[in-house]
This record gives C-alpha cells, structure tokens and sequence, in this order.
C-alpha cells in the first residue's frame, strides 16, 4: 500500500516495538523519514520557552545525516597547519560533550574502529576537535585532517557514547534517579545509516556492539535503525532474531512519488542478489528500466560467480555473445552506483537485453522467479 512519508512515521510508531529494522536503497527518503518521525513524536515548539527547559525534556534521539552536518572541517587555508573539526554548538552537542563528559568515552570508540594511536583533542569550551596520532612519548604530533571514513566514525562515537550512557542510565533508574531524571522523558532512537564507510570486518563489530547495546536495554526505550547496507542489515537480522517485540522492513520509494514499507515475516534475513532479482523482474514487467538496473544485474552477476566458484562473472553471460553482453552492462553499469543517484533513460534494444537476461540468469542457474509468466522472449538482438 502506497503511503506518504509521514503516514509511514505514523505506522512505525503504531507498531508499538522495542525494535524496528528497516532496509532500503540509498536515495530512498531514510533521512527524510527519521526528520518526518522526529516531527511525530516531538514537534517544533513555536512557543518561547526556555531552551535549557526544553533540553531536559528530550523525547527522540537520532543520528543522521543532520548529525553529521553539525560537525565540519576549519582547513586553515592560510597557512596548511592547524587543521580542526569545528562543532556547531546546539543542545544536542552541548549535551554530549559539556554536560555529559563524554570525551574519555568517544576517544576509546573512535579509537576502537580507526587506529588506537590516533587521537582527538577537543579545545576548553567543546567548540572544536584536533586529531594527532600518538608516539608514545613526550614529543609532539602534528595535527592531521582524518579521512571521511573517520570523520564519520568520530560523529558516531560521539552519538554511541550519549546512547551508551543513557541504557546505563535509565536501566539504573531506581538505583540513580538523578541521572536518570535527565532522560526519563525519553521516548525512542533513531539512527539512520551508521558510518557506512567502514570496512567489512568493523562494519560487522558495529552491528554487533549496536545490537548488544540495544539488548541491554531494559527501559521502555524504542529504537529505530534504517539502513541501506545488506551486510549490516543481515548482520543486525541475526542479532535481533530472538529479541521480543522486534519487527524488520523493507522501506521503498514508489514511481508515483509515494511509499511503501513492508514487513519482513521471514525467520531468516534477506539475500540481497535474490531482492535485486525480484526488483529486475518488477521493472521488466512494468517496462520502467533505468540505467540503474545493469548495476543490480552486474551485482547479481558477481555474487552469483563467487558463490559458483568463478574467477570473473562474465562467464557466467550467454557463450553465443559473451563479450558483447559483457561491455554493455559495463557501459552501463560503470557511473549510477546507488539507486535513485541517477535517471537515465535506456534505449528500446537496452531494454530488451535486460529482461533477456535476467530471463537467462533464472534459466541457466534455477533461480526461483517471483513473477510467474515467462516475459521475455527467448531470442534478443545483441
């Protein structure tokens, strides 16, 4: 059922879970959506209320990219020397780093999924964050702009060590209500696409650390977590398997502008080539094929070799025109990596040679089809 962005808000928080997981496509609107459930669950205020009134009574926290966009780079341009990461100061980072003491904290996750001697040093008032790497003795270190990938596993660690403390805290609620005072009207968390640059092996490490965290939660506090990711959607899957009251999403922006999410009601996550399958069948079908699409048929290609044993996924193409079919889908499938980064519109014969393969790839390798009559005809012009 198609849905507007704030209707699939409402139904995330009508469906009342501890959990809620949900996939999607990079370009979808997963930013959009955790802005548009932020605005459910605690709207602007008009009104002019005290700000440090209004801080104490924070309902959602989320990370994305608007968390990110809080943190930026001072290059020193004059003179190529002091680099920093400039903080924009709200209440969410004067929170986190003056009122909650985090720094010891965000250090030690930084330094977990980057490099243990690679250190940030925040200034007095929190404003701003140098990174050096640390020798181990009393000499200096030149200041060094990191790389994206850190930059964006600095931002997270500053998020993950407010949520760390605030699990901590309000499971100890009766133990320490003062602190846990601070976060009782505390309601859900939201965190949309965690540092997606990070290597296999970390990426991993976060999912499982996400997860455990979450686990330990014994509060009523919800979470939300969005992502376009197989390899951490799947990893997270398995984790929250046997976690109560957990539910898994699919999230989909529809041709008409619209949306839909859909439950996962299957006791094992999803193989993301066997999803871009079921989407090439859809498309074919409808006839609306992008360029796109020859980078989920690519995909489809390279996991299906590599499971098979095969050194390179073009020899898993037609033998009668294997080279040819080979360079159109690298033509084609060389520049839009992500769906919704490009539109682009395939000529008829492009058309064909896509749902002629997609037909080919089901055939030739006993994929079970989604879509029941055979669409396509057999013999397609190269």
């Amino acid at each position: 059922m198609s849905q507007t962005l704030p209707e699939i808000a409402q139904k995330l928080i009508d469906a009342n879970k501890k959990v809620q997981l949900i996939y999607a496509f990079n370009g979808t609107g997963k930013t959009r959506l955790s802005r548009e459930f932020k605005e459910l669950i605690a709207p602007k205020n008009s009104g002019d209320e005290d700000e440090e009134a209004e801080a104490s009574k924070i309902k959602i926290m989320y990370y994305n990219a608007f968390t990110e966009d809080l943190f930026y780079w001072d290059n020193d341009l004059d003179n190529d020397e002091d680099r920093k990461l400039k903080i924009q100061p709200n209440n969410y980072t004067n929170w986190v780093l003056r009122d909650q003491g985090q720094e010891p904290n965000i250090t030690a996750h930084f330094q977990r999924y980057t490099n243990d001697k690679l250190t940030p040093k925040f200034n007095e008032d929190y404003s701003e964050v140098r990174f050096s790497f640390e020798r181990g003795d009393d000499s200096g270190s030149d200041f060094v702009k990191i790389s994206k990938g850190e930059e964006s596993c600095f931002i997270w660690s500053v998020f993950y060590s407010l949520l760390a403390q605030t699990i901590n805290a309000l499971n100890a609620l009766e133990e320490d209500e003062d602190e846990a005072k601070q976060f009782s009207d505390l309601q859900y968390v939201f965190i949309d696409d965690p540092v997606s640059s990070l290597d296999d092996t970390h990426l991993i490490e976060l999912a499982v650390n996400i997860a455990e965290l979450i686990k330990s939660s014994t509060s009523e506090l919800k979470f939300i977590i969005t992502t376009h990711n197989p390899l951490f959607y799947n990893v997270l899957f398995n984790e929250f398997n046997r976690v109560p009251k957990t539910k898994k999403w699919r999230f989909e922006k529809l041709n008409d502008g619209t949306f839909s999410l859909v439950e996962q009601s299957k006791d094992s996550p999803f193989s993301y080539h066997l999803f871009l399958l079921s989407e090439l069948e859809k498309v074919v079908l409808s006839g609306d094929i992008q360029k796109y699409h020859y980078n989920f048929l690519r995909n489809i290609f390279e996991k299906t070799s590599t499971f098979l044993g095969y050194d390179n996924w073009r020899d898993l193409l037609p033998q009668e025109a294997q080279e040819a079919y080979y360079n159109r889908i690298i033509n084609l499938s060389s520049h839009s990596k992500h769906h919704g980064e490009e539109i682009s519109i395939l000529d008829d014969n492009d058309k064909r040679v896509l749902g002629f393969l997609v037909e080919e790839i089901k055939r030739m390798y006993s994929f079970k089809s989604t879509i029941t009559p055979t669409l396509i005809e057999e013999n397609v012009p190269v």
